[in-house]
């Protein structure tokens, strides 16, 4: 079990995974930074999430140790949760719950989030989106480059669950890495894609 430290000398505790595998379809980011965490401890790749910018505009300061932010707007439009390095290859991607059975809403995905997924395409980088049907607790891995195309070609306000079956890679399960993304990222390099 680790400890972490708070500035204001509260101390909390923490463990992989404490979720039951039934209740896992709950949190895709916290599943996302708890799989993270594992590929940093065990030295397989450096994934982080990007935090979003803000502008802090009121603080309230009854004492410091309880300091409180007041009121805070976001600076610019954020562009994609996830980045960063495997295997020498420069990873950037999104990371979406659905409610719905049956299709995902595409007004989940932003116009700056899809024109910094076409950006970093074009420079090279493994872009992708991880979608987690909740009630279906089903995680996809699909490449950014089937998603953007499927967007431009279809005149939807949606995509299909059977999309992410037939396009998309159903990312395993594991206790210790509840979305473990970089089996599906090793067999599309493997594969050469």
């Amino acid at each position: 079990m680790n400890n972490v430290n708070y500035p204001n000398g509260r101390k909390s505790s923490w463990s992989a995974s404490l979720a039951s595998a039934g209740g896992r379809g709950m949190d895709l980011e916290h599943d996302i930074n708890v799989t993270n965490g594992f590929y940093l401890s065990e030295d397989k790749a450096v994934i982080h999430k990007k935090p979003t910018p803000v502008t802090i505009v009121k603080v309230d300061y009854p004492k410091r140790s309880a300091a409180r932010i007041t009121e805070a707007y976001f600076k610019v439009p954020s562009t994609t949760d996830y980045n960063g390095i495997y295997k020498s290859r420069y990873l950037d991607f999104e990371a979406k719950e659905c409610a719905s059975e049956t299709s995902f809403p595409l007004k989940s995905l932003h116009p700056h989030q899809i024109r910094h997924l076409k950006d970093v395409i074009r420079h090279g980088a493994v872009a992708f989106l991880l979608i987690r049907f909740t009630k279906l607790d089903e995680t996809y891995y699909v490449k950014a480059e089937d998603l953007l195309a499927f967007i431009e070609k279809e005149e939807r306000h949606s995509v299909p669950h059977r999309w992410f079956a037939e396009n998309g890679f159903l990312v395993p399960y594991n206790y210790l890495k509840p979305v473990d993304y970089l089996k599906v990222v090793d067999r599309l390099i493997a594969e050469g894609d």
